[in-house]
């Protein structure tokens, strides 16, 4: 990667206004621009578009938008930066999180201009710390409708694929997901899966492609596009930033279809490239020991671009040592599978190489790994029995389905018939393991987590089993009981280049650089070292492409 080429050669191509990346926060902002009246191409290192966002969950956390509103869900603005406001500690300009608050709805506004976007309220999927002020236990998660991907004609097999598709076709959305996780605890997980088996055949019938989730966003995100008449360029990886006399970026180099193609930008440049999930030698120096390793389901194209290439230019970098953690499993097959609902199963504890459990283990993702890497817990078990096995999905494994062969073969999995010998197998002191499972137990029989309060909050709670006194607790006592191994994953990296709030990248000394613009895990995360919510990388990325575009269009590129 190389920058601040000077322009000392004509441009191939020429727009107003140049995004790389392709992910939610690429696209919202290349919407923007030609909404704004701009010329606007977006290009692609990969060969299929979505980035990171095609791949996720797929929820939207940004405070009274449009759904929400017509859910009769307003917030007060107060009430969202006082929320905002104790995540971020002070860490974050109170400029940025203004910028955030006040134009996140007319970002989403923006997207329902389109005749595609549409989203629908996750109610229930709570705030990640509803018992914050301003935080909200019914949520503001919002998710794009399920579309079929027919639609997208040839642009259909350049779409990246979703690990998580379902078999023949099944299409759930995150409500769908949950009711489904408790398909052998309650009428509502039954009837989930009634609506599951009519969606498998009513797909083979009408011979449908139904995306959910990031899939569904980024499927409906690429008509707009196509209706908006922006370019969309694949396997187009960047290779430097053009700048002029002056330092001001105006333009772009690219390699595409084995050539040199310089791009000048008259009205500026936005870096939407990803974090540095994939990028060994970044993770080395700036991530903490024990979250080095590469467990990242980001995606693979992800090695710090954009960050690198600010860098050359001198911007000022933040939250570099921070990501968007994950708990993950790692498959045999090489993939990474985050865990997320698996850490609410009732009769189940996670405990360090001392056989000693660290923190709640239903808490919110980033929070359970941060406790993890600061207590240097790298080694962590999830432990639990045969009734957590038989009524749960674990690791994209049905309930009652047993692990298969090759997640023992690897070491991921150990199954033994009593709590000693499981310790055993796996390395940490029988005595420990057995009374911190006899602990756990007399809490689930009084239905309070004293230790770390698990259960306590509307969060932990969404993906518990509501058949118990308390959704996160139930006593591990039937044998065999199994122990898989806890990775220290990530869906991303969080630090980046340091924005201000247009989004104009800033250099070390607070000023801009003219022509520049970030969004997305390419720039310093807005919510600091924490989560606000299902959504708040996307929600983010969203609203800061937004912002940029808008900016440009108005000509504050310089």
């Amino acid at each position: 990667m190389s920058a601040g080429a000077a322009q000392d050669a004509a441009w191939d191509e020429e727009f107003d206004f140049v995004v790389v990346g392709s992910g939610g926060g690429g696209m919202a902002a290349a919407l923007t621009a030609a909404d704004s009246g701009l010329s606007t191409v977006l290009v692609e290192k990969g060969r299929m578009y979505g980035g990171t966002t095609g791949i996720s969950g797929g929820g939207i956390w940004i405070p009274n938008n449009p759904t929400l509103r017509a859910e009769g869900h307003d917030d007060s603005r107060a009430s969202v930066r006082r929320y905002l406001d104790l995540l971020t500690e002070d860490r974050v300009p109170a400029a940025r999180l203004d910028a955030y608050v006040d134009q996140g709805p007319a970002a989403m506004e923006l997207l329902g201009k389109s005749r595609w976007m549409r989203f629908f309220w996750v109610k229930g999927y709570a705030d990640y710390h509803p018992e914050y002020e301003g935080g909200r236990p019914l949520g503001r998660s919002v998710e794009a409708l399920p579309f079929d991907t027919r639609k997208l004609g040839e642009d259909e097999k350049y779409q990246r694929p979703n690990s998580l598709k379902g078999p023949l076709g099944l299409w759930i959305t995150a409500k769908d997901y949950r009711n489904l996780a408790m398909v052998k605890r309650t009428w509502r997980g039954r009837w989930a899966s009634v609506v599951a088996a009519w969606r498998v055949s009513s797909n083979m019938v009408r011979r449908r492609h139904m995306a959910t989730g990031g899939r569904a966003l980024v499927a409906r995100m690429r008509m707009a596009l196509k209706d908006a008449g922006v370019p969309v360029w694949l396997r187009s990886p960047m290779t430097g930033l053009v700048t002029d006399g002056h330092g001001a970026v105006t333009g772009i180099v690219v390699t595409r279809e084995g050539r040199t193609v310089r791009i000048g930008a008259r009205r500026g440049v936005l870096l939407a490239t990803g974090g540095f999930d994939h990028n060994q030698e970044m993770r080395e120096k700036y991530l903490p020991e024990g979250g080095r390793d590469d467990h990242s389901a980001g995606a693979v194209e992800n090695t710090g671009d954009g960050i690198l290439a600010g860098q050359e230019l001198g911007a000022a970098l933040d939250f570099m040592d921070d990501a968007w953690w994950m708990p993950s499993v790692h498959h045999p097959s090489g993939a990474t599978i985050p865990l997320v609902s698996e850490r609410c199963i009732p009769p189940s504890v996670i405990v360090s190489s001392d056989g000693r459990r660290f923190t709640n283990e239903s808490s919110p993702y980033v929070n359970f790994v941060h406790d993890q890497l600061e207590g240097r817990h790298t080694t962590a078990w999830f432990v639990m029995d045969a009734k957590a096995r038989a009524r749960y999905p674990f690791a994209q494994i049905l309930p009652g389905m047993p692990f298969p062969k090759a997640f023992y073969e690897n070491g991921t999995v150990h199954r033994a018939d009593t709590l000693g010998e499981l310790a055993r197998s796996i390395g940490v002191p029988a005595g420990a393991l057995t009374e911190t499972v006899e602990r756990f137990n007399g809490f689930a029989r009084t239905g309070k987590d004293t230790d770390f309060g698990r259960g306590d909050s509307a969060y932990d709670r969404y993906y518990g089993d509501p058949n118990l006194k308390n959704p996160n607790l139930d006593e591990l006592d039937k044998a065999p009981y199994y122990a898989i191994r806890i990775e220290a994953g990530d869906l991303g990296t969080k630090g980046g280049l340091v924005c201000d709030e247009h989004s104009r990248v800033l250099r070390e000394d607070g000023s801009a650089v003219a022509g520049l613009y970030a969004t997305g895990n390419t720039s310093a995360s807005v919510m600091a070292n924490e989560y606000a919510g299902p959504g708040a990388t996307i929600g983010p990325s969203i609203v800061f492409g937004y912002i940029a575009a808008r900016h440009a269009a108005g000509g504050g590129a310089s």
